[in-house]
């Protein structure tokens, strides 16, 4: 592990918005803050919007700056990355902002049933192999998961360059019953304009520069 690491893991633990829940420790119990996000973290009752493989936060915290009044967590499994949403959030006083450090599998053990009132996954990984499947996260697997914290009717954004990902999605989606909210096959080609849809993650970026096409699906497991 680099030095670079270890001094991000070190200043991690100094932000008030950094939470960490190891495998071994999320196993004996569940994190201390569940159930009590709205009350004892952000102290006011407003909804809570959850980014799965949040990454360096970019998609959190753009939508915390433009949402003062509601409640945003970022969620990755890699410390060194959280790191630089963390520092932005703490330098600029973003009292709407947390970010943890754990696995998607471990949700209901952080949050309780309906605290989560919508969830987001942006460019999560594609899992192209067949053999991968359960682990793309709008797999039945992960959507079970996701039904044990968000609220009855509370939406799920995929936003990815993936064509792939995007028509699995769909298929699940039918395959469910589930409820489409909003499809855009084409986020910047699409005539509805969207300021949330416009933000724009170092990842993001880099496929457009490549000449990728950005999808994106809103959806209601109802």
């Amino acid at each position: 592990m680099s030095k670079n690491k270890l001094e991000k893991f070190a200043e991690n633990l100094t932000f008030r918005n950094y939470f960490s829940f190891p495998y071994e420790e999320i196993l004996q119990q569940d994190a201390s803050m569940k159930g009590r996000w709205k009350a004892e973290y952000f102290k006011q009752d407003e909804p809570v919007t959850l980014e799965l493989g949040c990454g360096r936060g970019e998609y959190t915290l753009a939508l915390a700056a433009m949402f003062p009044h509601r409640n945003y967590i970022g969620m990755d499994r890699k410390g060194a990355r959280l790191w630089k949403g963390c520092k932005y959030a703490a330098e600029n006083n973003m009292q709407n902002v947390a970010f943890i450090r754990s696995q998607i599998q471990f949700l209901p053990r952080m949050f309780a049933e309906g605290e989560v009132n919508e969830i987001w996954l942006t460019f999560p990984d594609p899992q192209p192999k067949r053999s991968k499947v359960a682990k793309r996260l709008t797999s039945s697997y992960y959507l079970d998961i996701y039904k044990q914290v968000l609220t009855p009717g509370g939406c799920i954004h995929l936003k990815t360059d993936s064509e792939l990902l995007f028509h699995y999605t769909k298929e699940v989606i039918h395959k469910l019953d589930y409820t489409i909210l909003e499809i855009q096959e084409d986020v910047y080609q699409s005539e509805i304009q969207n300021s949330i849809l416009a933000i724009q993650t170092y990842y993001e970026k880099m496929w457009l520069e490549q000449g990728h096409t950005i999808y994106y699906i809103k959806f209601t497991m109802i």
